[in-house]
Protein backbone atom coordinates (compact mmCIF):
# COMPACT_ATOMS: atom_id res chain seq x y z
CA UNK A 1 0.00 0.00 0.00
CA UNK A 2 1.14 3.52 -0.79
CA UNK A 3 0.26 6.48 1.48
CA UNK A 4 -1.09 9.36 -0.63
CA UNK A 5 -2.43 11.59 2.13
CA UNK A 6 -3.07 12.10 5.83
CA UNK A 7 -6.22 13.55 7.34
CA UNK A 8 -5.69 16.68 9.41
CA UNK A 9 -8.02 18.98 11.30
CA UNK A 10 -11.76 19.22 10.77
CA UNK A 11 -12.76 22.12 8.54
CA UNK A 12 -16.11 23.56 9.59
CA UNK A 13 -19.01 21.69 11.17
CA UNK A 14 -20.23 19.55 8.25
CA UNK A 15 -17.62 16.78 8.45
CA UNK A 16 -15.05 18.16 6.02
CA UNK A 17 -11.38 17.64 6.86
CA UNK A 18 -8.09 19.05 5.65
CA UNK A 19 -5.81 16.50 3.99
CA UNK A 20 -2.05 16.77 3.65
CA UNK A 21 -1.45 15.37 0.17
CA UNK A 22 1.56 13.05 -0.33
CA UNK A 23 1.43 12.36 -4.04
CA UNK A 24 2.81 14.00 -7.17
CA UNK A 25 -0.54 13.60 -8.95
CA UNK A 26 -3.11 15.10 -6.55
CA UNK A 27 -5.47 16.09 -9.35
CA UNK A 28 -5.65 12.44 -10.51
CA UNK A 29 -5.72 10.80 -7.10
CA UNK A 30 -8.09 13.15 -5.22
CA UNK A 31 -11.39 13.42 -7.07
CA UNK A 32 -14.99 12.75 -6.11
CA UNK A 33 -15.52 8.98 -6.03
CA UNK A 34 -11.89 8.12 -5.17
CA UNK A 35 -11.64 5.22 -2.73
CA UNK A 36 -8.85 5.06 -0.16
CA UNK A 37 -7.86 2.29 2.21
CA UNK A 38 -7.41 3.69 5.72
CA UNK A 39 -4.73 3.09 8.32
CA UNK A 40 -4.87 4.47 11.84
CA UNK A 41 -1.28 5.18 12.94
CA UNK A 42 -0.36 3.66 16.30
CA UNK A 43 1.10 6.95 17.49
CA UNK A 44 -2.02 8.96 16.72
CA UNK A 45 -2.53 11.36 19.62
CA UNK A 46 -6.19 12.09 18.98
CA UNK A 47 -8.96 10.30 20.83
CA UNK A 48 -11.63 8.89 18.55
CA UNK A 49 -14.34 9.97 21.01
CA UNK A 50 -17.91 9.28 20.03
CA UNK A 51 -19.58 10.36 16.82
CA UNK A 52 -23.31 10.57 17.31
CA UNK A 53 -24.07 11.16 13.64
CA UNK A 54 -23.15 7.64 12.56
CA UNK A 55 -22.97 5.65 15.80
CA UNK A 56 -25.36 4.91 18.61
CA UNK A 57 -24.97 7.34 21.54
CA UNK A 58 -21.96 6.42 23.66
CA UNK A 59 -20.58 3.96 21.08
CA UNK A 60 -17.09 4.98 19.89
CA UNK A 61 -16.77 5.74 16.19
CA UNK A 62 -14.76 3.13 14.31
CA UNK A 63 -12.66 4.36 11.39
CA UNK A 64 -13.90 2.42 8.33
CA UNK A 65 -11.52 0.24 6.28
CA UNK A 66 -12.19 2.48 3.27
CA UNK A 67 -13.20 6.09 2.75
CA UNK A 68 -14.82 7.45 -0.42
CA UNK A 69 -14.37 11.09 -1.46
CA UNK A 70 -17.73 12.80 -1.72
CA UNK A 71 -16.47 16.35 -2.34
CA UNK A 72 -13.13 18.12 -2.67
CA UNK A 73 -11.88 21.67 -2.92
CA UNK A 74 -8.46 23.25 -2.46
CA UNK A 75 -7.64 25.83 0.21
CA UNK A 76 -4.14 27.26 0.85
CA UNK A 77 -2.38 24.26 -0.69
CA UNK A 78 -4.40 21.64 1.19
CA UNK A 79 -7.28 19.54 0.06
CA UNK A 80 -10.53 20.05 1.94
CA UNK A 81 -12.42 16.79 1.58
CA UNK A 82 -15.85 15.55 2.54
CA UNK A 83 -16.05 11.77 2.81
CA UNK A 84 -19.20 9.69 2.34
CA UNK A 85 -20.79 9.03 5.73
CA UNK A 86 -18.81 11.74 7.52
CA UNK A 87 -21.24 14.60 7.91
CA UNK A 88 -20.47 16.17 11.28
CA UNK A 89 -17.51 17.58 13.15
CA UNK A 90 -17.37 14.65 15.63
CA UNK A 91 -16.74 12.17 12.82
CA UNK A 92 -14.25 14.55 11.21
CA UNK A 93 -12.38 14.80 14.52
CA UNK A 94 -12.36 10.99 14.82
CA UNK A 95 -10.69 10.77 11.39
CA UNK A 96 -7.80 13.10 12.34
CA UNK A 97 -4.40 11.49 11.70
CA UNK A 98 -5.76 8.65 9.54
CA UNK A 99 -3.53 7.73 6.58
CA UNK A 100 -5.11 7.43 3.12
CA UNK A 101 -3.62 4.68 0.97
CA UNK A 102 -3.92 3.18 -2.51
CA UNK A 103 -2.70 -0.17 -3.82
CA UNK A 104 0.73 0.43 -5.36
CA UNK A 105 0.08 -2.31 -7.94
CA UNK A 106 -2.59 -0.07 -9.50
CA UNK A 107 -0.15 2.77 -10.23
CA UNK A 108 1.19 3.26 -13.73
CA UNK A 109 4.97 3.62 -13.95
CA UNK A 110 6.20 7.21 -14.42
CA UNK A 111 6.75 8.37 -18.02
CA UNK A 112 10.16 9.86 -17.20
CA UNK A 113 12.87 7.19 -16.76
CA UNK A 114 14.50 9.36 -14.07
CA UNK A 115 11.34 9.43 -11.91
CA UNK A 116 10.30 6.72 -9.47
CA UNK A 117 7.42 5.98 -7.15
CA UNK A 118 8.51 5.83 -3.52
CA UNK A 119 7.40 2.20 -3.17
CA UNK A 120 9.77 1.20 -6.01
CA UNK A 121 12.77 2.45 -4.02
CA UNK A 122 11.96 1.19 -0.52
CA UNK A 123 14.13 -1.79 0.35
CA UNK A 124 16.70 -1.23 -2.41
CA UNK A 125 20.35 -1.82 -1.50
CA UNK A 126 22.40 1.39 -1.31
CA UNK A 127 26.07 1.14 -2.21
CA UNK A 128 29.02 3.44 -2.85
CA UNK A 129 30.58 3.78 -6.29
CA UNK A 130 33.15 1.10 -5.37
CA UNK A 131 30.33 -1.35 -4.52
CA UNK A 132 30.57 -1.14 -0.70
CA UNK A 133 27.20 -1.82 0.94
CA UNK A 134 25.95 1.18 2.93
CA UNK A 135 22.47 -0.07 3.85
CA UNK A 136 18.93 -0.06 2.43
CA UNK A 137 16.32 2.54 1.57
CA UNK A 138 13.93 2.81 4.51
CA UNK A 139 11.69 5.50 2.97
CA UNK A 140 11.73 8.66 0.87
CA UNK A 141 11.09 12.00 2.58
CA UNK A 142 9.83 14.85 0.41
CA UNK A 143 11.54 18.06 1.54
CA UNK A 144 11.09 21.51 -0.06
CA UNK A 145 14.58 21.66 -1.56
CA UNK A 146 14.88 18.02 -2.70
CA UNK A 147 13.68 14.55 -1.91
CA UNK A 148 15.73 12.66 0.67
CA UNK A 149 16.59 8.98 0.79
CA UNK A 150 16.27 7.79 4.37
CA UNK A 151 19.04 5.22 4.56
CA UNK A 152 18.88 2.44 7.13
CA UNK A 153 22.65 2.12 7.59
CA UNK A 154 24.25 -1.34 7.59
CA UNK A 155 26.19 -0.25 10.69
CA UNK A 156 23.01 0.82 12.51
CA UNK A 157 21.11 4.07 12.63
CA UNK A 158 19.82 6.18 9.77
CA UNK A 159 21.20 8.85 7.46
CA UNK A 160 19.61 11.28 5.02
CA UNK A 161 20.90 11.37 1.44
CA UNK A 162 19.74 14.15 -0.92
CA UNK A 163 18.10 12.46 -3.90
CA UNK A 164 19.85 14.55 -6.57
CA UNK A 165 21.71 13.31 -9.64
CA UNK A 166 25.12 14.54 -8.44
CA UNK A 167 24.87 12.33 -5.32
CA UNK A 168 22.66 9.54 -6.68
CA UNK A 169 23.97 8.84 -10.20
CA UNK A 170 22.44 5.36 -10.59
CA UNK A 171 19.08 3.82 -9.69
CA UNK A 172 18.95 0.21 -10.88
CA UNK A 173 15.46 -1.11 -10.11
CA UNK A 174 16.06 -4.46 -11.85
CA UNK A 175 19.35 -4.94 -10.00
CA UNK A 176 17.74 -3.86 -6.71
CA UNK A 177 20.35 -1.21 -5.95
CA UNK A 178 21.10 2.49 -5.81
CA UNK A 179 24.65 3.76 -6.27
CA UNK A 180 25.65 6.92 -4.43
CA UNK A 181 28.62 9.27 -4.63
CA UNK A 182 28.58 10.77 -1.14
CA UNK A 183 30.41 13.88 0.03
CA UNK A 184 32.91 13.16 2.81
CA UNK A 185 31.23 12.76 6.20
CA UNK A 186 27.60 12.75 5.01
CA UNK A 187 26.83 9.45 6.72
CA UNK A 188 28.29 10.76 9.99
CA UNK A 189 25.72 13.55 10.37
Amino acid sequence: MLVVGQIGKPHGVRGEVSVAVRTDEPEERFVAGSVFTTEVPRDRRVSTGSATATSAPGVPYQVPAQLVVESIRWHQGRAIIGFEGAHDRNVAEALRGVLLQVDSAELAPPDDPDEFHDHQLIGLRVESLDGSALGTVDRIDHAPSSDLIVLKKATGGVALIPFVSQIVPTVDLRGGRIQVDLPEGLLDL
